[in-house]
């Protein structure tokens, strides 16, 4: 699925508008570092690989922007489980196994 990210800073989110609903990324930016809170995909695309589209859309962003990342939602250190290659934006001390 194929879809742009916006970075919503008033909301505190990340926001993706795909086929008319919003799947979302919450966080708190800190000095260097982004603290991704809370992901929301709508009933009507989950399973679609939004959630995880969104995601690595998320990391693209703040692997640019050089943020330290400190992930406190579940989706987003799951996802980093599976996709170790993103690790590297994870603040030292944090351990996602």
């Amino acid at each position: 699925m194929d879809f742009e990210i916006v970075d919503n800073p008033e909301q505190k989110r990340y926001e993706a508008n795909v086929a008319g609903a919003v799947a979302r990324i919450e966080y708190i930016k800190a000095q260097d570092k982004i603290y991704l809170t809370h992901t929301e995909v709508p009933k009507e695309l989950e399973g679609k690989g939004v959630g995880s589209e969104l995601v690595a859309k998320v990391l693209a962003d703040v692997d640019a922007q050089g943020l330290t990342l400190v992930p406190l939602c579940p989706f987003v250190a799951l996802y980093l489980k599976r996709h170790p290659e993103w690790k590297r934006l994870v603040m030292k001390g944090i351990n996602i196994e």
